[in-house]
């Protein structure tokens, strides 16, 4: 029991990490956008969450999760999480941003935070909840 608790602190960790670096990537191609174009925030915000998404969901499948499961299938699933997750955060954040005029970096540093927890439950009890591991055996 002791080292199945380490191995999920360790994917915790790992999880972390890697969403560090997708968040780099979000907020480094959101600043970009937003301060090149000038474009209204949803289109900034959606670029950037698109980039993330591919660079978080390679890592975390191969790294963190080391899932033997199905890509397109595995994919699929964190497609439906950001088929729900995408519009409400990006209408969220448009309305808070361009209606309620709070600050853009703070509305996209809510959503991360918010992608981040919900995220890590979805992929390790949903999408590679039977699969963890499994990688090489």
């Amino acid at each position: 029991m002791k080292q199945e608790k380490k191995k999920e602190i360790w994917r915790v960790v790992k999880f972390t990490l890697f969403s560090v670096s997708a968040g780099l990537i979000e907020i480094l191609s959101f600043t970009l956008l937003n301060e090149l174009t000038h474009w209204s925030y949803w289109p900034c915000y959606l670029i950037a969450l698109v980039l993330s998404v591919l660079w978080n969901f390679t890592l975390n499948r191969k790294f963190t999760f080391k899932s033997a499961a199905n890509v397109p299938v595995a994919m699929l699933k964190v497609a439906l999480y950001y088929a729900v997750f995408t519009p409400l955060s990006t209408l969220l954040g448009n309305f808070l941003a361009e209606t309620l005029g709070w600050n853009e970096y703070l509305v996209t540093g809510l959503n991360m935070a918010l992608n981040f927890v919900t995220e890590f439950l979805y992929q390790r009890f949903f999408v590679y909840g039977k699969s963890i591991d499994t990688a090489g055996k």
